[in-house]
């Protein structure tokens, strides 16, 4: 059989025994090990179609990862296609498109991009895969000026469970495209995506560190600042509680900080004016906020870039008061015992509640807050941190939003789980778009 595939495609087909194996289908978070009876290093669309048809016809599962971000429970059987290699790259100036292939990173798209004065709506993590990332919607660090990254799709290419090649937009297969602005899986294997550039060289961004004994009076003065933040400024706060690791920067090795980071597409003078109130809320302990060039919008959030053990979920809000405060800090405050490594606040509002014309199949949009949580040792993942996360859950009720970011969402427990990311309206309809395009559930939808 092995050979029937590898005759298939022009990419490299390695099964368990194979030296190639073991590092094409690893992801980016390290805890993970995929075992799959083939991975498929496709080359192009072609080798894709070919290896779903071999896959229907031996009644095998398939399964994709381009970066493997995001991967949290390991592929077992079946078809593994790395898109690795369709990481292709072009900026059309004249319509600010950008063509993407599905192994692509944000990184090499804002580059290209910068150089015409564009940027993409992209992920706070720009080693982040892009076509991963804008199936699950995308809430970015301009989430409050800018909007759901997905909202700027305007076409995806996708290999359907037949084999066949089609290209989903606006007018061509409107079901389909509704669903893969944020219905995340279960439809197909996309191969790429084009996406609408904004105008955009600079920003005043970045972040704001406070040390430990702080911890209280920023959340609490934050909490108090949001709802008359400007529509067009994005933040976050965080929680980070930093090991006494080589690879941390000094300034932070083995320290417990408070990071508020901050983005606002605009002037430094208007920037500076709406970062002043945070900046006075206790005292600076590193101020790394100021004019960012659009290719370094990586330095907001300064997520890792290198594969490492991970662990994350999270929880939407529809408000936060003093008393969510209050119960926070029982958890992250100075002092307490935490298995997170990080507890991150992102605001949410603004941009992100106005959907597409046409709509979308994004959740989330009419949370407020995002809460991410993100544990990085081994092991505390499978009962400490989920124990942890479900009674911080149950204390933070009062708050709960029935809505769901399904990027934030974490290891989904099971099929029902994963559904939950969305309302029901959505959910439904992604139901029967799947079915439409899936209806031999080929494609796993979580």
């Amino acid at each position: 059989m092995t050979q029937s595939l590898a005759s298939r495609v022009s990419g490299p087909v390695y099964t368990p025994n194979d030296a190639g194996y073991a590092p094409e289908s690893a992801g980016f978070n390290v805890v993970v090990t995929h075992s799959p009876q083939y991975v498929v290093a496709v080359k192009s669309t072609q080798d894709v179609a070919e290896a779903i048809r071999f896959a229907r016809e031996n009644h095998l599962p398939v399964s994709v990862q381009a970066t493997g971000h995001g991967t949290d429970v390991p592929i077992t059987s079946g078809v593994l296609l790395s898109t690795k290699a369709l990481n292709h790259v072009s900026i059309d100036p004249a319509t600010r498109i950008a063509t993407i292939g599905a192994g692509a990173r944000w990184e090499p798209v804002i580059a290209e991009a910068a150089k015409h004065g564009l940027a993409p709506i992209a992920g706070s993590s720009t080693n982040v895969g892009v076509v991963g990332y804008l199936l699950g919607g995308g809430i970015g660090p301009l989430v409050r000026s800018h909007g759901v990254s997905s909202d700027y799709v305007v076409g995806y290419t996708l290999v359907t469970c037949d084999g066949e090649t089609v290209e989903a937009t606006a007018e061509q297969h409107p079901d389909l495209f509704w669903g893969l602005r944020g219905g995340k899986s279960g439809f197909g294997i996309v191969t790429e995506v084009k996406v609408q550039l904004v105008e955009l060289r600079s920003l005043y961004a970045g972040s704001l560190f406070f040390e430990e004994q702080h911890i209280e009076a920023v959340l609490r003065g934050w909490v108090k600042w949001t709802p008359e933040a400007d529509a067009r400024v994005s933040t976050s706060i965080a929680v980070m509680r930093f090991p006494p690791f080589d690879f941390i920067p000094p300034p932070l090795r083995g320290r417990t900080v408070i990071n508020l980071r901050f983005a606002y597409p605009g002037s430094v003078e208007e920037g500076a004016k709406f970062a002043a109130p945070l900046r006075a809320l206790a005292p600076l302990y590193l101020d790394m906020l100021g004019e960012l060039p659009a290719t370094q919008m990586a330095r907001i959030h300064n997520d890792p870039d290198q594969p490492s053990p991970v662990w994350t979920s999270g929880m939407m809000l529809t408000h936060v008061d003093q008393d969510f405060a209050t119960t926070l800090l029982r958890h992250v405050g100075a002092g307490a015992q935490t298995p997170y490594f990080m507890l991150e606040l992102r605001h949410l509002g603004g941009a992100c509640q106005k959907d597409v014309a046409g709509g979308s199949a994004v959740g989330g949009r009419n949370g407020n807050f995002l809460v991410g949580l993100v544990g990085m040792h081994p092991p505390l993942f499978e009962t400490v941190l989920p124990g942890a996360t479900e009674g911080l859950r149950a204390e933070l009720k009062p708050w709960l939003s029935p809505e769901m970011s399904i990027n934030f969402l974490g290891k989904a427990r099971d099929a029902e789980h994963f559904d939950s990311a969305w309302p029901d309206a959505i959910r439904a309809k992604l139901k029967e778009v799947r079915g439409k395009y899936d209806p031999h559930k080929l494609f796993a939808a979580k």
